[in-house]
């Protein structure tokens, strides 16, 4: 296959050499080239005919630049296999914020993934995919050109397969590390965030039916956090078996074709944190001196209100660490706790626009979340480990205290135009609003001033120049909230995006 392909790209390369330069094609693309070079050999201004021998000029196909291109998609498809990708170059200033001026920078950052995907038959497909990005920051795959030019990570990203059976459709079951199983924005998961475990899905979906054209349950199991061999799993107990900390949730979704020109999409999900607490142990450690006692860190700023457990150890005097005094040689947070569950309860609401244009679309999109257990971990004790009695422990609330009020977030979107075809553009302005204890401030828009208690906004622009290449640029202008002062606690920190997109 890759030689008749070979063959084919080297027959069209010479089509196109012979009627650019009227030179003589090799044999396999004589014959359709004739044409071609009839319209070089005759001179364009000369006044007189064609010679008898020469046949009538023809011009080149319209779609002759369109079958090109259809030979380069045909060269990503190797087999059951499919190739692509992109690479994105964006300039980045940040200016106001603190007034210390504590965030003002301008930073280069890169980003750059590789996919593939196989479809082995009717019933199984998959698919894998690396990408840049901080191991440790699971919702950004962007790199920082800040790192005295050491070599960057390159890492999994996506690896997961599908069973789809043929005798019946409407199911699919997905496992491993995937794109979202649930329709979403960014307002409770990053774009970036590829979560794993397993989805299951049974949609029925059909064009012709009237008004509703397509109806969908899924349900997933995210699996994101062991912690094993520690007594703070069962308090009060000697019982040091591994907790398993796991979103469990359902989506319903919903198409509707209003009229020819309106469409409507409505989507309701739960999502229930199981023991989340980790998360909140995870990122205090990486934001502090202390090992992380086997836990993966988390380089992200949590938002939600928490309590951390410290224990500092001294050594007496005369000991090998402390020769000539007592000196604390060890202080580490040790436990973590949510003053929040986090059971969420989110709808989002889409109509899309049909316009004159194919090329000018309008989109306008709400999403509306709600944390139902905001505060319900405010008034459990924090559990702390026994410890050795030369051990001074300390137990600090972080964020200020849990208020119960501070439970919903919604965002709020428009689009114009589209981002497909060579000329396309699009613009969209974007409005955000977060409560403290709205949803778990480390895996929503990585881009926003900060995870929850936050109020947004987004403005964007988009031009494609050329079919694979698109020039964007993002403006997100935000500030944390300040619930009873009428005084903002601090001014709008404006971060713009000049980007540079590359697509194969």
């Amino acid at each position: 296959m890759l030689g008749a392909q070979q063959q084919r790209i080297s027959e069209l390369e010479a089509e196109l050499h012979a009627s650019r330069t009227g030179a003589a094609p090799s044999a396999p693309a004589a014959a359709t080239s004739e044409a071609a070079i009839a319209v070089l050999v005759t001179p364009a201004n000369s006044g007189s005919a064609a010679p008898a021998a020469v046949p009538s000029p023809e011009p080149l196909p319209q779609d002759f630049g369109k079958r090109i291109e259809n030979v380069e998609d045909r060269l990503k498809n190797i087999g059951p296999f499919s190739f692509g990708g992109d690479i994105r170059l964006r300039d980045e200033p940040w200016f106001g914020g603190p007034a210390n001026q504590s965030l003002d920078r301008n930073r280069e950052r890169i980003r750059l993934r590789v996919y593939a995907n196989v479809k082995l038959n009717n019933d199984l497909s998959g698919g894998l995919a690396l990408a840049t990005g901080d191991i440790n920051d699971p919702i950004s795959t962007n790199q920082t050109a800040n790192q005295y030019f050491t070599r960057k990570p390159f890492l999994l990203d996506k690896a997961f397969a599908t069973y789809n059976p043929h005798q019946f459709k409407a199911f699919s079951f997905t496992a491993g590390k995937m794109a979202d199983p649930w329709y979403s924005t960014e307002l409770t998961w990053d774009k970036d965030l590829n979560p794993e475990g397993a989805s299951q899905k049974l949609e029925w979906k059909n064009e012709n039916w009237h008004f509703l054209r397509q109806f969908a349950v899924v349900g997933f199991e995210m699996p994101f956090s062991e912690t094993a061999g520690v007594n703070f799993n069962f308090p009060n107990s000697n019982n040091k078996s591994i907790r398993q900390s796991v979103v469990y949730g359902a989506q319903i979704q919903t198409a509707w074709q209003l009229a020819s020109w309106l469409r409507f999409t409505a989507d309701t999900a739960f999502y229930n944190w199981h023991l989340a607490d980790p998360i909140a142990l995870a990122v205090s450690q990486a934001n502090s001196s202390t090992p992380a006692n086997g836990l993966l860190k988390l380089n992200n700023t949590l938002t939600n209100s928490y309590q951390t457990v410290t224990v500092s150890y001294t050594v007496p005097t005369g000991t090998a660490s402390a020769p000539t005094g007592t000196t604390t040689v060890n202080s580490s947070i040790v436990n973590a706790q949510f003053n929040s569950k986090f059971a969420l309860l989110d709808t989002i609401a889409q109509f899309d626009i049909k316009t004159h244009s194919d090329a000018w679309p309008i989109r306008f999109l709400g999403d509306y979340v709600q944390n139902t257990e905001a505060c319900a971990n405010a008034n459990n004790p924090i559990f702390v480990p026994a410890e050795p009695t030369n051990a001074t422990v300390k137990i600090a609330t972080v964020n200020g205290n849990c208020n119960s009020n501070q439970r919903r977030g919604y965002w709020l979107e428009s689009r114009f135009g589209r981002q497909q075809e060579k000329g396309d553009w699009q613009f969209a302005y974007t409005r955000i609003m977060s409560e403290e204890e709205a949803v778990i401030s480390v895996f929503d828009f990585s881009d926003m001033r900060q995870g929850s208690n936050v109020t947004q906004h987004r403005v964007e622009a988009f031009y494609t120049p050329m079919r694979n290449v698109q020039v964007g640029f993002t403006g997100l202008f935000g500030r944390p909230l300040n619930f009873g002062s009428s005084n903002p606690p601090e001014n709008l920190l404006k971060r713009l995006q000049f980007d540079l997109i590359y697509k194969f």
